[in-house]
C-alpha cells in the first residue's frame, strides 16, 4: 500500500447530493472541502479520512484500510459520526453549525456551515510582525474569548469536549464573529485507543494530561487550551508545551515581562487557566467567564527599573544554560548547566 498521503476527492464528485468544488484544507484525520447543495449554496463537507490508518489512489471514492488497522479505522468513524450527531443539536453563534452527516464511501461525512474570513492564528501572525508592543489590545481579547467562552459552555452542557483549542480552531469570520470549528473527538479516541506515532494534540495548546492514557478529561481540558490562546493573543506565539512545562515552568517568568502591558486580572487568569495541576484550574467555563469579565476591577504593575533589570537577566541566564545543553546535547562535551 502507498505511504503517501490518501487522495482527496477531484472537482465535480457527488456525495450525499452535494458536488465538491475544492479542497479547503487537510490534516491528519480528514479533508474539508467546499461544496455546493442542491439549492446552489455554498457548504464545507468534512470527510473523515485519517492518513495514519487508510489511503486512497488517485480518482478513488473508496479509503483503503489495511485488514490489521480496520477495527481502530471503525472506532474513529463512530466517534467521528457520534460528533457530527452531537454537534448538529448544538446552535449557537460561537460553534462551527452541523447542517447534516452522513455516510457514504465507507466513511462519513459531516456537512457544516461555510464561513468566510481567517483563523485567529492568521490574525496573531499579521499582528506579531507588526511589531507592536501588544499583539492585541486587552479590550480585544476580552471581548474575543467571552463570545468563544458562550459557545464553549454550550458544548460543554451537551457533555462534549472540543479537545483540540487552539489560534487554527478558531475562526473570525468577515462579519466579526467568533466561530469554534473542528473538534477532536474522534481523534482523542483513536488516542486511548491506539499506538499512534504522530501526536494526537497541538504543543503548546494541550493540557499536561492529554499526554497521559490513564489521565481524566474535563472541562477543565479545554480551559487550559483557552488560556494558551490568550497567551498567544498576548505574546504572539505559543507558550511551551506541557511536558518542558514540567520539566522547568516558564510561564511565569513570561508572563511577568507582559506586567504593565496587560492588567495583573488578565495575566492572573492565564495563570489559573494554565496550571499544571488540572485541579487547580477553573473547573467550568462559568467560573472562568465570571472572573474574566471583571473588566472594572483591572489594575497594571509597573516593574520598577530594577525588576525590568532583574527579569532581563533571569531570562539572559535562562537562555544561556539552554544555548549550552543544546550544544552538549549536539556534541556530548561540557558540564551539564547547574
Amino acid at each position: 500500500m502507498s505511504k503517501n498521503k490518501p487522495a482527496t476527492l477531484p472537482p465535480g464528485t457527488a456525495i450525499g447530493g452535494y458536488h465538491i468544488v475544492r479542497r479547503l484544507s487537510s490534516g491528519g484525520f480528514g479533508v474539508v472541502y467546499l461544496a455546493v447543495g442542491a439549492d446552489g449554496g455554498q457548504v464545507a463537507v468534512k470527510e473523515y479520512l485519517p492518513s495514519s490508518l487508510a489511503t486512497r489512489e488517485v480518482g478513488e471514492l473508496l479509503p483503503q484500510v489495511q485488514p490489521e488497522k480496520l477495527s481502530l479505522y471503525r472506532l474513529g468513524l463512530k466517534s467521528f459520526f457520534e460528533e457530527g450527531r452531537s454537534l448538529a443539536q448544538i446552535s449557537h453563534p460561537s460553534v462551527v453549525s452541523v447542517l447534516n452527516f452522513f455516510r457514504e464511501n465507507e466513511t462519513v461525512y459531516m456537512v457544516m456551515n461555510y464561513l468566510e474570513g481567517a483563523t485567529l492564528q492568521d490574525f496573531i501572525i499579521t499582528s506579531r510582525d507588526q511589531r507592536k508592543q501588544k499583539v492585541f489590545r486587552e479590550s480585544t481579547i476580552r471581548s474575543l474569548f467571552d463570545e468563544i467562552l458562550r459557545g464553549l459552555r454550550i458544548v460543554h452542557q451537551h457533555k462534549m469536549l472540543h479537545l483540540d483549542i487552539k489560534p487554527a480552531n478558531i475562526f473570525i469570520t468577515d462579519d466579526n464573529k467568533a466561530v469554534l470549528i473542528d473538534f477532536g473527538a474522534a481523534r482523542e479516541v483513536l488516542n486511548k485507543e491506539g499506538n499512534f506515532i504522530r501526536p494526537m494534540y497541538t504543543p503548546g495548546f494541550a493540557a499536561p494530561e492529554m499526554y497521559r492514557r490513564d489521565a481524566s478529561m474535563g472541562p477543565w481540558t479545554d480551559i487550559y487550551a483557552i488560556g494558551a490562546c490568550i497567551y498567544a493573543c498576548m505574546q504572539g506565539f505559543p507558550p511551551n508545551e506541557a511536558p518542558q512545562r514540567l520539566e522547568k515552568d516558564r510561564i511565569g517568568l513570561a508572563l511577568s515581562r507582559l506586567r504593565g502591558i496587560y492588567s495583573d486580572n488578565l495575566i492572573e487568569v492565564v495563570e489559573w487557566c494554565m496550571s499544571i495541576d488540572p485541579l487547580s484550574r477553573p473547573q467550568s467555563v462559568f467560573a472562568l467567564q465570571k472572573e474574566l469579565s471583571r473588566e472594572g476591577e483591572r489594575r497594571y504593575t509597573k516593574l520598577t527599573v530594577a525588576e525590568k533589570l532583574r527579569l532581563q537577566f533571569d531570562t539572559l541566564v535562562s537562555d544561556t544554560k539552554k544555548n549550552v545543553q543544546n550544544v552538549r546535547d549536539a556534541t556530548g562535551i561540557g558540564p551539564t548547566p547547574k
